[in-house]
């Protein structure tokens, strides 16, 4: 096997989704001069990091997919952890982009160098490359986010983060306190629920949840797929199809908001008895502006009797437990903290300068923000996946980390060892019209790790992944000023 060249033509950085999907693109177009650095041991992403119990994705597996790698043998329609990883590890092989991944390699610093028209990017190693396209794909979910609680640290019992889930850890017969009541809580909750001697959930807000229309599919079903792969080809048109008339509930057609109103409140009321805990769970802000979570055993196991939700405010994190506003000290012997992730600060902790030596974070000291999320005026031949503005509160992450895969294989293409910078002017225009449509959606009426400091929808693309597909169809040059390197 050939060594990844220390100074290849293109560098990605990150081997999840989006580095895979950038790969394999370059591949499947003759491209063979490329590198990926992941700072773990194996690629998988967040999906390799986030083991925690109950992990799996709440997407329907036929659509979280590539769609020219289709899996026609998964044991289910939501997949867990586990074989999701497994596919992207399949599928990384089965293209043969492993022997171009370098692992245990974590990028530090990345710089423009003006005078050969290279970015000079540096490891944790002390090891430097010089590549002509730099691309980071480090996704918006990579680093954990961790509370401001005074006294974090005092806590004397064991506590860790869901995304780093300490298995060494035995909970069976402990006093369990989970902070946090997001996506990965309400999949570890019902399972460890069953097994500690008390749990206590506190709850920053309640969540909209929906119920999970899962299923494992039965040996009829993967025959029936392997017999006639289009079978799964229709399933997936029809998951595409129902996110994508979500997502546009979500930003344009509100008026059919209620509909989805309705079936998190029904679930709510089928599944908790108590009125009192119900009252508790109802959120108090419009679906949707915050994620809108699937689950069917989360809220059967907060009604548990081995189970307190807390609602009050957690004021300091003492050496025997939580203490809340009222006082009250709740004793644990171990925290779990499932507080998400700091989505927010995108390439955070890579230390990224441009044209002139100025920082990214400079750039975007009021919020990342690039054009189609890609591309950063001031950081020529930079294209960004999982970029800003390009999450999505309803759909497939996949099919977006595609078409931005392909605009930046375009890019490469048509490049050919120039150097390519998106104009200021282009880049202003592209962000007023999505802001402009993100002022109008839901996501502006709540808090929520959407949105920054300043009120800014960082991360959510406010239409439909078909018109994203169409804007990135091809790379513009008319877009960017193009020049000779140096």
């Amino acid at each position: 096997m050939t060594a990844p060249s220390a100074e290849p033509r293109v560098l990605i950085v990150g081997a999840g989704f989006g580095g895979i999907a950038l790969a394999i693109e370059l591949r499947r177009h003759g491209i063979e001069d490329f590198v990926v650095l992941e700072r773990a041991g194996e690629l998988g992403g967040v999906w390799r990091d986030n083991t925690y119990p109950g992990a799996g994705c709440d997407v329907p597996s036929p659509l979280y997919s590539f769609s020219f790698a289709p899996n026609l043998a998964w044991p289910r329609r939501y997949a867990g952890q586990r074989d999701i990883r497994d596919y992207l590890a399949r599928t990384a092989e089965r293209f043969g982009v492993l022997p171009h991944i370098r692992y245990d390699t974590e990028v530090t610093s990345a710089g423009f160098d003006e005078s050969t028209g290279r970015w000079r990017v540096t490891t944790a190693h002390g090891e430097t490359y010089s590549a002509g396209v730099f691309v980071p794909a480090v996704g918006q979910l990579s680093r954990p986010a961790w509370p401001s609680i005074p006294g974090i640290g005092a806590f004397r019992g064991q506590s860790f983060h869901s995304a780093e889930w300490d298995h060494s850890c035995a909970l069976r017969g402990k006093r369990v306190a989970v902070v946090g009541t997001g996506a990965s809580a309400i999949q570890f909750v019902p399972e460890i629920q069953p097994e500690v001697d008390r749990l206590l959930v506190f709850q920053r807000s309640a969540q909209h949840i929906m119920p999970k229309r899962d299923r494992r599919y039965k040996p009829w079903h993967h025959k029936a797929f392997r017999m006639i792969p289009a079978l799964q080809g229709i399933d997936r048109l029809g998951f595409w199809l129902y996110a994508e008339f979500a997502q546009q509930c979500l930003s344009v057609w509100q008026r059919f908001i209620p509909l989805f109103r309705w079936q998190t409140a029904r679930h709510l009321r089928r599944t908790v008895a108590d009125p009192r805990l119900r009252a508790a769970l109802t959120p108090d802000y419009e679906i949707g502006c915050k994620r809108v979570l699937f689950s069917n055993d989360y809220l059967p196991a907060v009604g548990r009797e081995n189970v307190t939700l807390v609602t009050e405010r957690i004021t300091e994190i003492t050496p025997d437990g939580p203490r809340t506003a009222d006082g009250t000290l709740h004793e644990a012997d171990v925290i779990v903290y499932g507080t998400g992730f700091a989505a927010l600060d995108l390439l955070a902790p890579i230390t990224v300068t441009g044209r002139g030596g100025i920082p990214l974070a400079d750039t975007w000291r009021e919020g990342a923000r690039a054009h189609l999320g890609i591309s950063v005026p001031g950081f020529p031949n930079m294209f960004l996946l999982y970029g800003p503005n390009t999450n999505l509160g309803g759909g497939s992450i996949i099919h977006m980390l595609e078409s931005q895969a392909r605009y930046v294989r375009d890019a490469v293409t048509r490049l050919r060892g120039r150097v390519a910078e998106v104009r200021p002017e282009v880049e202003r225009r592209w962000d007023a019209e999505i802001q402009g449509r993100l002022a109008r959606s839901v996501w502006t009426r709540c808090s929520s790790w959407y949105r920054n400091s300043h009120g800014r929808v960082v991360t959510n693309w406010p239409g439909r992944t078909r018109e994203y597909r169409r804007r990135t169809r091809r790379f513009a040059s008319a877009d960017y000023q193009i020049g000779s390197p140096g």
